[in-house]
């Protein structure tokens, strides 16, 4: 549970009520997707024309595989492929469970004692001042995807792990090493250890292919409980800002997720895993009819990463970008989803596209864009050296360019954007003092630094600090203090500073 993480109580899979499985749904999804009704399965039975389902080791990873042949039972009862589905599907879901070594403090935390209520912890010796070291044992569930042993989670189900066991459903057990993690999309890669045989392989959907509606099956370990199934459908795609992690493109799903299904399986009604079930949002700490799993797609391209060469190779745009709020709409003149590039890396891959400070990016490959994060998630799925096109809107009409992205950096800390009105400020030009009193990087060669903001004014409630740089006023440039103030005085009603803070710029509509 990350309650101190994830805003208006986004769980990281809690608990909650039972699901009623809607019998009229399920039989009509059967009815359209294989053609059938009961009467008609009745009078032409299909059978399982394999009950296994199994990568061979050395296999690639991260492709579909051959699918179960699913269909009606010899009864004609067409809701008997859920059974099918499910039978087949738990084979592949394991139990893992975590020993890790904390330092709790005499007086716990409200934190703490969440953590201490969703965990069992045994007292270890070793003091450190005024805490004491615990082992704490926690819960959660993983995927098989190759039958040589490489396991799909959560990383929060594994982070900071001593010691990982993993439970299989057959009942044996094995020990489980971290092949590599991504704490930004919140997938790990675990490998078994010692000789593995007879491991039932999950193989891993298409997940952009997933349709709103679709019934889908969430399987795994809550409360400890192994090879638990809820059904639910698809509520909607491509959820981000949520504040979870820093790539979000979630599916949402109704089926009933609880503690200990972080990093189970949800699997259509194909037998195939289109994703890794990972929160929830919800009031009570319960289910709410309301969770949320990291796309397969997504899954998979951070594992092919982890396994081939050790590490993720994320995509890289260099811009800095924000959203499209009213008064930017206002501003550039257009409606609809888009994102506003604010900034553009001198020399990056965006750059040498072609893209612009100002260009509102509408689409990027086939993915529309109406929020930073979706299109940070994007770029993120992406590896370095693919080649994605930019749809966008330039002073208002269409272009569009081929973007090849290049290698991320590290992760770095997001800049908040300020709002509000201008008053209270003042400026000077970019001298040599100003340069070295307030940092200002050489490539800087206009605009005006900002020395003092004053209290309880407009200014200060934009967010604007000593050190800000204004580049433009109203879109264009201001090259000393004489053009700030004669741009200042011809501005009727709306106001658009481009303003340079911390290695990037960013737009500010005020009024």
């Amino acid at each position: 549970m990350r309650d101190s993480r994830i805003p208006q109580r986004l769980h990281v899979l809690a608990s909650g009520r039972w699901l009623t499985v809607l019998t009229i749904l399920a039989a009509a999804f059967a009815a359209w997707r294989f053609g059938v009704t009961p009467s008609v399965a009745a009078q032409q039975p299909r059978v399982l024309a394999s009950p296994q389902v199994e990568v061979p080791a050395g296999a690639p990873l991260g492709q579909p595989i051959a699918r179960p042949a699913l269909a009606q039972a010899t009864d004609g009862n067409a809701l008997s492929i859920v059974s099918d589905v499910a039978e087949l599907a738990v084979q592949s879901v394991v139990n893992i469970s975590t020993t890790k070594m904390v330092h709790v403090r005499e007086q716990a935390s409200p934190e703490e004692m969440m953590r201490r209520f969703w965990g069992m912890r045994t007292p270890d010796r070793g003091d450190q001042g005024d805490s004491q070291v615990e082992r704490a044992n926690s819960l959660g569930s993983g995927v098989i995807v190759s039958s040589d042993g490489v396991i799909l989670t959560n990383n929060h189900v594994i982070d900071g792990a001593t010691t990982i066991k993993v439970k299989l459903s057959d009942g044996r057990e094995h020990i489980a090493k971290v092949v590599g993690t991504d704490p930004r999309s919140d997938v790990a890669v675990l490998r078994l250890e010692g000789k593995v045989e007879g491991l039932k392989a999950l193989p891993l959907a298409e997940s952009d292919k997933l349709r709103l509606g679709e019934v889908v099956l969430a399987i795994g370990s809550p409360f400890g409980l192994s090879q638990t199934v809820t059904m639910g459908i698809v509520s909607a795609k491509g959820r981000a800002d949520l504040r979870i992690v820093d790539y979000e493109d979630f599916i949402q799903t109704d089926a009933a997720i609880n503690p200990g299904n972080s990093g189970g399986a949800l699997v259509n009604l194909r037998g195939e895993l289109v994703g890794i079930n990972t929160a929830i949002f919800s009031k009570s700490g319960g289910s709410q009819g309301i969770g949320f799993a990291i796309p397969a797609n997504m899954a998979r391209s951070v594992m092919d990463g982890l396994l081939k060469n050790g590490k993720i190779s994320r995509g890289f745009l260099g811009v800095g970008i924000q959203e499209m709020t009213e008064e930017l709409q206002q501003e550039f003149h257009v409606q609809g989803a888009g994102v506003l590039v604010s900034d553009v890396q001198a020399g990056g891959p965006a750059d040498k596209a072609g893209l612009k400070r100002g260009d509102i990016v509408q689409k990027l490959g086939d993915q529309v864009m109406d929020s930073p994060r979706r299109l940070r998630a994007v770029v993120g799925m992406h590896a370095a050296g693919t080649k994605l096109q930019a749809q966008l809107l330039r002073d208002g009409k269409p272009q569009a360019v081929d973007v090849v992205l290049g290698e991320a950096p590290e992760a770095q800390a997001p800049r908040k954007l300020a709002t509000g009105a201008l008053d209270g400020l003042t400026v000077a030009p970019i001298d040599d003092a100003a340069r070295q009193k307030y940092e200002v990087p050489p490539q800087i060669g206009q605009g005006v630094v900002v020395t003092e903001v004053a209290e309880q004014t407009a200014a200060a409630r934009a967010g604007m600090q000593p050190g800000d740089v204004v580049l433009e006023v109203n879109r264009r440039p201001v090259q000393s203090v004489g053009e700030f103030q004669k741009a200042m005085a011809a501005v009727k009603g709306r106001l658009l500073l481009l303003v340079y803070r911390d290695g990037g710029a960013f737009y500010l509509a005020l009024r």
